[in-house]
């Protein structure tokens, strides 16, 4: 998670409150945290400068393991993570 928040490096995920898992997949919701203190990259090379607000927003992740417990490499990502960006732009002033 840091090297994708690397402009909020205070960023966490504080709760885990619900949990399924079957077989090699696991899904989880959460409650991620943290502050939009560093520069953002814009995906074309440059940045977002930083707003210093907080966000707290709701989450859910899906994971997909392997025989040896490791998510599998052979996804574009080992995990896939879910937020609603309307209100996390509003929350850190982008929106």
């Amino acid at each position: 998670m840091k090297s994708q928040f690397v402009w909020a490096p205070d960023a966490r995920i504080t709760e885990h409150p619900i949990r399924i898992a079957k077989d090699n997949l696991t899904s989880v919701t959460g409650v991620m945290q943290g502050t939009f203190t560093r520069p953002m990259p814009d995906g074309k090379g440059g940045f977002i400068q930083p707003t210093s607000k907080k966000f707290s927003i709701n989450m859910a992740t899906v994971g997909i393991w392997n025989k040896h417990a490791v998510m599998e490499e052979e996804f574009l990502e080992e995990e896939f993570l879910f937020w609603d960006n309307l209100a996390f732009y509003q929350q850190i002033g982008l929106a």
